[in-house]
């Protein structure tokens, strides 16, 4: 007599195959709202850093200020920051997303402006003696010079981004976050460690893609 066919779900097994065969159309939208979260907050954190980075540079008295500002956004819990926010957005992507945009800025500024602090005055005066206005000189000079320290933040902010998007599973827009969240108060072992594996995935992936990028945009470095 043939025994029946071993079912890991039924067992609730840790590792199961046919999770990922049965839950396929899940995990793809869950994956897909996680780097949608990620990557939105990171490219709008870095739109709003790079022009606070340069305020900081330029003008010694705003340095303080900025620096302190963002330094004590990173310090909030994260549940803590999802309700200070809720007023303002809801219970929407929107709330995750802010969040995530506050606490990149910290990240971010500080590689940016460390980057454009160890440009070498000789090269900013060398720039100005061949008629480099300050827009000029700070996108073709000093913005590329500072661009190891910047990637460098990038890197740290994209993946930091991808662990704190799993925590909007508390307003329901947490991407894998909602499987883990859902899995853990049922105990459903597969969909816990499924989700969490796919979380690092993305995480060493995104790593690793920045890297790639900062050694095409820094050829230098590799001289």
């Amino acid at each position: 007599m043939t025994a029946p066919p071993d079912d890991c779900l039924a067992r609730n097994a840790w590792i199961c195959g046919k999770y990922l065969s049965t839950r396929r159309g899940i995990l793809t939208d869950a994956v897909l709202q996680h780097l949608e979260l990620t990557g939105l907050s990171v490219l709008i954190a870095l739109v709003v850093a790079v022009p606070l980075a340069v305020l900081a540079r330029r003008l010694r008295a705003a340095a303080g200020p900025v620096l302190a500002l963002t330094t004590v956004l990173y310090t909030i819990p994260s549940l803590a920051m999802f309700s200070l926010l809720l007023p303002l957005y809801g219970l929407s992507a929107s709330l995750v997303v802010a969040g995530l945009v506050l606490y990149s800025l910290t990240l971010l500024v500080r590689n940016i402006l460390a980057g454009l602090r160890a440009v070498p005055e000789e090269t900013r005066q060398a720039a100005r003696g061949m008629g480099y206005g300050p827009l000029r000189l700070l996108l073709t000079v000093e913005l590329p010079l500072a661009l190891p320290s910047a990637m460098a933040g990038l890197r740290i902010a994209t993946v930091s981004a991808v662990s704190l998007v799993t925590i909007g599973a508390i307003v329901g827009h947490g991407g894998l976050g909602n499987l883990i969240y859902t899995g853990m108060n049922t105990y459903f072992k597969a969909q816990v460690l499924t989700a969490s594996v796919l979380c690092v995935v993305i995480a060493v992936a995104a790593d690793l893609l920045l890297l790639g990028v900062q050694r095409l945009l820094t050829p230098w470095q590799r001289a």
